[in-house]
């Protein structure tokens, strides 16, 4: 039996993650940039390998926080990437994860042990290898869990107005909804909690801030209170 694994040919496995942060204008993504390629302009997902005693999930973890010094985040793993020759210098597939968070909670605590930047959705550099199908994929898992499941909140501070919410779904879904619509709809999940504090600074009135009302969001299996096929009469 044992001759017959070390007939097999050897690959190697990669964890890359793609981190998707909101800054409350635009969603953007953590990219690193590459030393390796002829090309120093090269950016690259956060990514390392994984160590024949670890699981995925734990390898992703510690590859999120060796880079970045970040605990404790959002992590879904997306799928794998295995051409042949996706990678120049070995054989090597790759899974993917999708990571959610909010810039203003966490840019502060980035160790920024490699360089790091956070890039416009809509302005990504030229990426490393099959990257940038990466992100695409990503985008596109990204919008169908938004449109069923508020896991949009995870790019938001605990405490919110529905102007910032509005701005992330826009950004989430590259379109304009109708203000009354969207906040019409939003309510009527029930899974918002209304704070007595207000925003200052923005406008004369001040907008309340909300919060996440956990325990309802829990509970509740299917939201579906945004659709990607028509968000503008759904909304």
């Amino acid at each position: 039996m044992l001759d017959l694994y070390n007939k097999q040919s050897k690959c190697l496995v990669a964890l890359d993650s793609i981190i998707f942060g909101f800054d409350g204008e635009e969603l953007k993504i953590l990219l690193v940039k590459r030393g390796l390629e002829e090309n120093k302009e090269t950016w690259s997902l956060m990514g390392g390998w994984l160590q024949e005693n670890e699981g995925l999930n734990e390898a992703a973890d510690r590859i999120l926080f060796e880079h970045t010094g970040l605990k404790d985040v959002y992590l879904e793993q997306l799928a794998a990437f295995g051409n042949p020759r996706r990678d120049p210098v070995m054989r090597t597939v790759s899974v993917t994860y999708k990571a959610l968070l909010n810039i203003a909670d966490y840019d502060h605590k980035l160790t920024n042990k490699i360089s790091a930047k956070w890039f416009s959705l809509k302005k990504l550099p030229e990426l490393l290898f099959d990257h940038s199908e990466m992100v695409a994929l990503a985008v596109e898992r990204l919008r169908a869990n938004a449109s069923l499941y508020p896991i949009g909140f995870e790019l938001l501070p605990e405490k919110f107005t529905l102007p910032q919410l509005q701005n992330l779904y826009e950004a989430i879904f590259d379109t304009k909804f109708d203000k009354r619509n969207f906040t019409r709809k939003l309510l009527s999940t029930n899974i918002l909690t209304k704070t007595d504090e207000k925003q200052k600074g923005f406008s004369k009135k001040g907008a309340f801030y909300f919060t996440l009302n956990k325990e309802k969001y829990k509970d509740t299996s299917s939201y579906n209170f945004l659709s990607l096929t028509n968000p503008d009469k759904i909304l």
